[in-house]
């Protein structure tokens, strides 16, 4: 009896003693006590790229590892400036004809979808996603139990970003932090309120960068995800991806899912993208987008084996923009571009993004491979007119044609190899939508005439009767030739 209760109380002692020793080995490997000092933020760390190779591209410094404090500072320093978005839709009459309440559905029903925000401005931006705020009718955020009416600044469809404001003061704005110094394998923090739960944090780390999974809407989908683990669901979007130090560096977005729940795999806007994408939007109503005049694909093996690479890095110049920036700086198709201001450029998801933080008007030097020698080109930026200055897109909307009639844009121009065009955009029920014509459809000529004015069309189709007939290119480039008659 005496042997088996020494034999009890030893196992105990050596018990507690393992449990101690396990704690502190693993707080000691996996938490070490360091630094977490970052670069200036939106910064590139550029090289001289005279007489340059891929392989002598400066390489970044070691990141230095932290302690995550059981990721309470990070909670504490986030958790207060994201917020809580209500979408209400459903409910705008003059998106039904008198059709739809005697032979559809009855009278509209509201619908309300909810998502998560950034607090950008201590007086009232707020970041978000363009797909939070998606055909609202009204926008509400709650922040700390207050409910305050949202106005939209603007939206982006190609990075899925859109900024509100509301009227307050003194909010507290979230620290920003840098998305370009995130390294693989750093803790992150995913802030937001899934399935309606406010303020809520999960943990996990970044599991890749630069991730493309198509995904993005608009002209111009612009995707360099930052990939996490941390547990994203319905609900995250617009919430914040914050460091160790609860500085935002993404803004949550998408998840990777059969089911519509979390399953391993969340995505996020990069800050770095996300600030430049807003502060266009707050400053300009616009996103400034600058573009080099070409179009790149990704290096697959096969590309590679075709064209004699030894590395899969890069992008490869699959097309040139008429008189634009890269065709009159002297690149050519087939060139394999490397670097962008001492920058390497290991794939489409970077080269995107590297050129995200650009004006028209800036000027940039690529480094590029052709045949087995290397190059390189400096060329101006463009806008999405073809010139070099900031631009602000105009639109006619017309409530009886339900739709919003824009320019085609140079890049349109060009891929469609027509001089001009009026593109159908923001379609809702209404003239153009009875006509068959759908969004983004462009409009070429109207009765042999050619459409080159918004608001001239626009116009003529709300004042015109008798016999008409349209022509232009469906979204998918086909031609397109009706004749209605209009009473």
């Amino acid at each position: 009896m005496l042997k088996n209760l020494l034999l009890v109380i030893v196992s105990f002692l050596a018990g507690i003693l393992g449990a101690w020793f396990f704690t502190f080995a693993v707080e000691k490997e996996f938490f070490p006590l360091t630094g977490d000092e970052y670069n200036q933020h939106f910064g590139f760390q550029t090289t001289n790229i005279e007489n340059t190779t891929p392989d002598s591209f400066e390489k970044p410094a070691p990141h230095p590892r932290v302690d995550p404090e059981s990721f309470i500072v990070a909670s504490e320093n986030s958790t207060h400036s994201v917020v809580f978005i209500k979408n209400f839709s459903g409910t705008d009459s003059r998106r039904y004809s008198i059709f739809d309440y005697f032979f559809g559905q009855g009278a509209p029903q509201q619908t309300v979808s909810t998502g998560s925000g950034v607090i950008f401005s201590a007086d009232g931006y707020i970041i978000t996603n363009n797909h939070v705020i998606d055909r609202a009718e009204t926008i509400e955020v709650i922040h700390k139990k207050r409910t305050y009416k949202a106005s939209l600044i603007g939206a982006d469809a190609n990075t899925d970003i859109a900024v509100l404001k509301i009227e307050a003061e003194n909010l507290p704005a979230i620290e920003i932090g840098s998305s370009r110094n995130l390294q693989i394998g750093e803790w992150v923090l995913a802030v937001g309120n899934p399935f309606n739960l406010t303020s809520t944090v999960t943990a996990g780390i970044v599991s890749a960068k630069e991730r493309q999974i198509n995904i993005m809407g608009g002209e111009f989908p612009l995707e360099s995800f930052i990939q996490t683990d941390a547990p994203i669901n319905p609900g995250n979007s617009g919430g914040a991806l914050v460091n160790v130090k609860g500085e935002l560096v993404g803004i949550n977005t998408a998840i990777l899912s059969r089911t519509g729940s979390y399953t391993g795999y969340g995505f996020a806007v990069p800050v770095d993208i996300a600030a430049k994408i807003a502060n266009d939007l707050i400053r300009f109503g616009e996103v400034q987008k600058a573009i080099p005049g070409l179009e790149v694909e990704e290096i697959t093996p096969e590309l590679a084996d075709q064209m004699n690479l030894n590395s899969l890095d890069g992008v490869i110049v699959s097309r040139l923009i008429r008189d634009g920036a890269a065709a009159n700086s002297g690149i050519k198709v087939n060139d394999v571009i490397i670097g962008i201001d001492g920058n390497p450029i290991s794939g489409k998801g970077s080269f995107e993004e590297a050129l995200s933080y650009y004006y028209p008007g800036d000027k940039i030097t690529v480094q590029f491979r052709r045949g087995n020698e290397f190059q390189k080109s400096e060329l101006t930026l463009q806008n999405l007119l073809g010139g070099t200055g900031v631009i602000k897109r105009t639109f006619y909307t017309s409530p009886l044609l339900g739709a919003k009639l824009e320019k085609i844009n140079a890049i349109e121009r060009d891929r469609y190899g027509i001089d001009a065009g009026i593109k159908i955009t923001g379609l809702t029920r209404g003239y153009l939508n009875d006509l068959g014509l759908g969004e983004g459809f462009i409009l070429t000529k109207i009765n042999d005439e050619i459409a080159n004015d918004p608001e001239e069309v626009g116009k003529f189709l709300e004042e015109y009767s008798g016999s008409l007939k349209l022509e232009g290119l469906t979204p998918g480039g086909r031609p397109f030739v009706q004749s209605y008659s209009i009473r």
